[in-house]
């Protein structure tokens, strides 16, 4: 196999590069102020379009763990694995509807600024601590380790180096702020599903050539694609159910009908709605302008899972059929075994040179589009929400985006130090879930709470914070096997529960003053936004019918 890049692909490489580097350094240039602004690094200060802010979702949201991870899912899994980028479509009409005219109506800026403008600062603070620890440990971490995993699988050049470069390269767009990341993040997402689709193209045409199916001129190629795609379903059949039954063994990863009415709405509205990672793209932006983003990452979403999943079931019915056997296979413990997550890189080595250098742009965009979106939420939280608020309470805007920067750089260094300690991971995607389920249901049970019901008081809100993880924890001891998605909805029903007796057995919560005020004009649509809902509803509708 491949593991060289030649001079064709380093040249498409360098194009991508430059024109990355060369628009960031434009807009840096052409928005900047004469004297730093807290809101012009961290937001963007309303500078970004619709399409920016959708564009900077989906490049943020796709990274390593959706080309290396969703197709190594994929490959065990097959398209079920796909729920969490098409429930993600359908949680996005939701946060646009409902959540965004909260945010803007109130000045939210920050999560943890809700968080203390609806309970306290001490409910804040808490969460604020949780989200920089999970962000730096388990989000950047495994971001980088996937990324650098692929990058050294590709280009043959060392872990270490692949590692160090993606940071460095992170860190280099991130320090312009919000706004060159949001801008970039266009021609990051252009590179991402360009790269995305010819994998795929390639992947679906050598299961077609693999089975005797068309090949030769553009026409037959084109034909081979479609052949591939239906040999998938006719050799994996398996691998094309959307909703497991309990005999299923992979039923523990995503539980039959929670991925539709349970616990898969806990994982995808917490990180879509409550995120301060996600929200940060549209808060800096008017509603109009917001809810248009998120409908342009909607449909983006819908796309997904044929850049990410397919490829990986493609690997699945070719491994099943003979071909690399050597490739899937690494050591764990000390023990050989298939690793799925090994699916992405290998397509990526059979790609022809050029076309190989463009997957390699694209899954480069991926990972550091997604390292630097990370980056900079780290530095709004700890700048804004720690320092600000605990260190230096007069600290000037420049200073503030000082403290961001070297926060950006700091995050960087500890993500890249702790990366390495993830090389026993079977699923890198199942990990980051399963480990972010621990504080999720906690933290949407205090922002729906907070959102919804003006009774909700800050001694709730903190039991809710300090619950999260124990309950996570008893739970999964108590009951081992019992999937990680309905331990998080039973979780959220818990700490809910308990908020509600907390916020009841105060008298005083009738006349909550931090209640928010809320207008249900708020939530009126412009005709676009509805027409563009129903569609992204009925597109879902079809899928699970068809893949049920």
């Amino acid at each position: 196999m491949n593991h060289q890049l030649v001079t064709s692909d380093y040249i498409v490489f360098a194009i991508y590069f430059v024109i990355v580097a060369g628009y960031g350094y434009y807009i840096y240039n052409r928005k900047r102020k004469a004297s730093a602004d807290t809101k012009d690094f961290f937001l963007a200060e309303g500078s970004l379009t619709w399409w920016a802010i959708g564009a900077s979702l989906i490049a943020s949201n796709i990274s390593a763990e959706q080309f290396i991870g969703m197709s190594g899912s994929g490959f065990k899994m097959g398209l079920a694995i796909s729920t969490y980028e098409w429930m993600a479509a359908a949680t996005l009409l939701v946060v646009a509807i409902f959540f965004l005219p909260i945010y803007l109506k109130n000045k939210i800026y920050t999560m943890p600024q809700f968080l203390s403008q609806r309970y306290n600062g001490t409910v804040a603070t808490i969460m604020a601590v949780f989200w920089l620890l999970l962000y730096v440990f388990v989000n950047l971490t495994s971001i980088l380790y996937l990324g650098a995993l692929a990058v050294s699988t590709i280009s043959g050049f060392s872990f270490t180096a692949c590692m160090i470069g993606l940071a460095v390269f992170a860190i280099i767009i991130t320090l312009g702020g919000m706004k060159v990341i949001g801008f970039t993040d266009v021609i990051q997402v252009f590179f991402l599903i360009l790269g995305g689709l010819a994998t795929t193209y390639l992947a679906l045409n050598l299961v077609s050539h693999h089975f005797g199916g068309s090949t030769g001129t553009a026409a037959n190629t084109m034909n081979g694609m479609w052949d591939g795609l239906g040999l998938l379903r006719q050799k994996a059949p398996e691998h094309f159910h959307m909703i497991f039954d309990k005999s299923n063994a992979n039923y523990k990863e995503l539980p039959g009908l929670a991925v539709l009415i349970g616990g898969m709405w806990i994982v995808n509205l917490n990180y879509w709605g409550c995120n301060q990672y996600i929200t940060q793209r549209a808060l800096g932006a008017d509603l109009k302008t917001a809810r248009n983003g998120l409908l342009f990452a909607g449909f983006l979403k819908l796309l997904m899972p044929i850049i990410v999943v397919l490829p990986g079931i493609a690997t699945y019915v070719l491994w099943k059929n003979g071909m690399f056997a050597d490739e899937m296979q690494g050591v764990v413990d000390g023990v050989k075994q298939v690793k799925p997550d090994r699916a992405y890189p290998i397509l990526l080595n059979l790609l022809p040179a050029g076309l190989k250098g463009l997957s390699f742009a694209a899954l480069t965009a991926a990972i550091v589009a997604s390292l630097a979106g990370k980056a900079n939420s780290i530095a709004t939280i700890f700048t804004l929400d720690i320092y600000k608020k605990h260190f230096k309470k007069e600290a000037t805007d420049a200073e503030q985006v000082n403290i961001g920067r070297i926060a950006i750089v700091v995050s960087c260094i500890i993500a890249a130090l702790v990366a390495p300690a993830l090389g026993n991971l079977d699923q890198a995607f199942q990990f980051i879930q399963e480990y972010t389920g621990f504080i999720s249901p906690g933290v949407f049970a205090i922002f729906i709470m907070g959102f919804f019901w003006k009774r909700t008081t800050s001694a709730a809100a903190l039991v809710g914070a300090a619950l999260a993880i124990p309950l996570s924890v008893a739970l999964m001891l108590i009951f081992p096997g019992l999937p990680f998605i309905n331990r998080m909805g039973w979780v959220f029903v818990i700490i809910v529960a308990l908020m509600v007796i907390i916020s009841l057995m105060d008298p005083k919560s009738k006349d909550n003053p931090k209640a928010l005020q809320i207008d249900t004009g708020m939530f009126k649509l412009a005709p676009g936004f509805a027409v563009g809902a129903i569609i992204i509803c009925g597109i879902l509708t079809a899928l699970y019918t068809i893949f049920w």
